[in-house]
This record gives structure tokens, C-alpha cells and sequence, in this order.
């Protein structure tokens, strides 16, 4: 299990920082943890099958 930060999923993803924390709130892309400083962090499969199901959709 890998765990990717805010960062890390807004480069995979290529969006800004702001946006995957959107995300998170409104439970489209679902934090499996918490960083030192409260931030969510993400499962790296999750992230890409959000990835693969947004673009299906018409994009992120």
C-alpha cells in the first residue's frame, strides 16, 4: 500500500492542490490517512482508478 500526498496526486493527476482536497471533501477521491500536519493521503490505486473513471467521463 502506498500512500501519496496532496502533492503527489495533484501531479499524477495534473491538477492543483486545491482540487484533489475538493475532491477529498466531497468524497470522489477518499483519503485513506492523515499526514503529520492533517492533510488526507491517498492510495496510489485509488488515485489511478479515479484517474481512469474521470477520464471516461470527459476528464478531471
Amino acid at each position: 500500500m502506498a500512500l501519496m500526498t496532496v502533492a503527489e496526486v495533484a501531479a499524477f493527476l495534473s491538477i492543483q492542490d486545491i482540487r484533489v482536497e475538493r475532491l477529498a471533501r466531497e468524497n470522489l477521491l477518499v483519503p485513506a490517512d492523515k499526514d503529520a500536519a492533517g492533510k488526507p493521503m491517498f492510495e496510489e490505486e485509488d488515485v489511478k482508478r479515479y484517474k481512469v473513471l474521470a477520464e471516461r467521463l470527459g476528464g478531471i
